[in-house]
């Protein structure tokens, strides 16, 4: 049983504290947020992510997995220390280190015996130079440590089987024996393993998630196009997917990318590159196409019903994406202020993001009923893709609507049944324009 150290319990170091746990470890989960600490200790999550609860309280109760804010308890007979903080993005789009600095500070004040110490928070390329002389300028006496970066590649939603059934594991060390260390820490997940120096592991994270991003960009601006020359971007992308150098995975068109990832990891790659005086041109596209889809849904529900002035506007899902209630970043915030802009009322409804959004969206009516919400509306915009619009009953929806429009702008539903149950229906890419 090896001992590790989680620093922050936030979304990827709750994952990966309470995974690590389940395969055997004993983990410490360490934050100087008192209260979310106290929480965990009452078996309160501070996120939603699904089996999570139910991870972190087998393995609480089984004795592996302890939750504290005390760094010296923490490090006390720890072989490895994972930061896991946040790295919001700064007002440039680069990426805000204070949280990093903070961990190193603290390891270096409170280890007392040889470590190695992780980085599994999303860092510029070099941090990890930067974190070992961080500690070792703050040691009190010199203590053996080394650097290993290990970037995360989990998704909100399947973070859980992400974690235990990854594609690879990435470690980046210019310290071979504690490069070697890490990896068998993580055999058990029998996946390839890449190691590297820590500037490229630092950059392959970086660089998969500005691919992704691209992909969904890509899409979207063919969507466009399909809906100009009356193609269906769905079977477009079908097509393409069945090219093993193109893949289906990220080629669902709609209202792009949101979260905690893909924006501030995308923002901080082309600021690393305009910092060397370079112009990263794709990835300025990418982000411009993805924000102007927000712009584009509200016009065209405009366009459906005539205006927005004095309308209703309902607003099916909140969170950036299904089975989470992370709305950072998500569409919609945009959505919903531009509509507000546009003198119209939002009504809202989502499965489980509405405590949250009760902060970010105070002008949003919310309601705990999707058929209540819709109620009275003239116009549903779909904004998150969760399997249970799926299956709402269509034609009590109608009913409920004072018109019966739907934007799809996630194109959960086939164009030919909603014209079969009466509905103005709309999607993105569906070739509308020919029709």
């Amino acid at each position: 049983m090896k001992q590790i150290c989680v620093i922050g319990v936030g979304y990827v170091g709750l994952v990966t504290g309470a995974c690590f746990s389940d395969l055997g470890n004993r983990v410490i989960a360490l934050d100087v947020d008192e209260q979310r600490i106290e929480n965990l200790k009452k078996g309160i999550m501070p996120i939603y992510e699904p089996g999570l609860e139910e991870l972190v309280e087998r393995n609480v109760r089984a004795g592996r997995l302890t939750f504290t804010t005390s760094y010296k308890e923490a490090l006390a007979g720890t072989e490895f220390a994972f930061i896991a903080v946040g790295t919001p993005s700064g007002m440039n789009g680069e990426a805000d280190l204070q949280y990093v600095a903070s961990a190193a500070r603290a390891i270096a004040e409170n280890m007392t015996a040889p470590l190695v110490i992780i980085n599994k928070s999303t860092v510029p390329v070099g941090t990890g130079d930067w974190v070992a002389d961080i500690v070792e300028d703050a040691q009190p006496k010199p203590v053996d440590f080394a650097v290993v970066s290990c970037p995360e590649f989990l998704r909100e939603g399947s973070a859980i089987p992400d974690f235990m059934h990854p594609h690879r594991t990435v470690l980046g060390s210019l310290n071979p024996s504690a490069a070697e260390k890490v990896a068998q820490l993580h055999l058990p997940l029998r996946a390839p393993i890449v190691i590297t120096d820590l500037r490229t592991a630092e950059m392959i994270k970086y660089a998969s998630n500005a691919f992704l991003a691209t992909k969904i960009s890509f899409i979207n601006e063919v969507a466009d196009i399909c809906e100009a020359l009356g193609a269906d971007v769905k079977e477009v992308a079908a097509g393409m997917g069945y090219d093993k150098r193109i893949g289906s995975a990220f080629l669902d068109a709609g209202l792009g990318w949101g979260g905690s990832c893909f924006p501030k990891d995308v923002k901080a790659l082309a600021y690393m590159a305009e910092e060397k005086g370079m112009t990263p041109d794709i990835l300025n596209a990418v982000m411009k196409v993805n924000y102007e889809r927000r712009k584009t849904v509200v016009a065209r529900v405009g366009e459906m019903i005539g205006g927005l002035d004095g309308k209703t506007i309902g607003l099916l899902g909140l969170a950036f994406k299904p089975n989470t209630d992370d709305m950072r970043e998500a569409p919609s915030i945009d959505i919903a202020h531009n509509l507000i802009a546009a003198r119209a009322r939002v009504h809202a409804y989502d499965p489980v993001a509405m405590e949250v959004a009760r902060a970010i969206l105070p002008d949003v009516i919310l309601f705990d009923d999707p058929y209540k919400m819709a109620d009275g509306c003239d116009a549903l915009i779909v904004v998150t893709e969760w399997n249970e619009f799926k299956q709402l009953d269509l034609e009590s929806l109608r009913k409920s609507l004072k018109n019966p429009v739907i934007l799809d702008a996630r194109n959960i539903y086939e164009p030919a049944r909603m014209k079969e149950r009466n509905f103005n229906y709309r999607g993105i890419g569906r070739g509308f324009d020919l029709e």
